[in-house]
């Protein structure tokens, strides 16, 4: 993997666990030689990744609609930041440049992105690694939810599995190297009633 598009918290969230992860995943990257990928911000786990990949001398690429650039939330001091017209094309954009997709803690925006970067993955779209990477169980509610679209039919086990769960950078990142993009339809059933 050579580019990792990460989303998150534009805000820090309650727990000093969250910022930590943050700065965790972003130096393990960095120490890694894997490009880090993301919105473009300075504020919140947005900030507190970039930071830490670029203080661990690491490659950073951010993404940037100008309006958000206008509101002064962008940061100057990345890799590269590149400036597009749209949120649709700040996340193709990223999309684009991204060998896989991680989301932190985060809000509704976060969830957004990687939802749709996994329906991607999900329609055969790209075959790139999907993963949350989980802190004080963050996620837990969520993925208890994804586990319920499995048991009431409206997704298929394969596609669960396609979204790697993992609690450390390392870990999540050993998942990724062994991923396999599954070869199944799209429908759980294609019969009708």
């Amino acid at each position: 993997m050579r580019r990792l598009c990460v989303f998150c918290g534009s805000n820090p969230g309650h727990a000093p666990a969250y910022r930590s992860l943050a700065a965790r995943l972003g130096q393990t990257l960095a120490r890694r030689g894997i490009v880090l990928v993301y919105g473009g911000g300075r504020v919140g786990l947005m900030g507190a990744l970039a930071d830490a990949a670029l203080e661990a001398r690491g490659e950073v690429i951010g993404v940037i609609p100008q309006a958000l650039l206008d509101r002064e939330i962008g940061h100057r001091g990345l890799t590269e930041l590149r400036i597009v017209g749209s949120m649709h094309e700040r996340k193709a954009l990223m999309a684009e440049l991204a060998d896989g997709f991680v989301a932190l803690p985060g809000g509704i925006g976060t969830l957004e992105e990687l939802f749709e970067v996994w329906t991607w993955a999900q329609l055969g779209l790209h075959a790139k690694p999907c993963g949350l990477l989980d802190v004080d169980r963050f996620f837990a509610p969520l993925v208890a939810f994804l586990d319920h679209l499995v048991a009431t039919g409206f997704v298929s086990p394969a596609h669960r599995a396609m979204l790697v769960t993992a609690a450390s950078p390392d870990d999540l990142l050993s998942g990724f190297a062994s991923y396999q993009a599954p070869r199944v339809g799209k429908w759980v059933e294609t019969s009708q009633t």
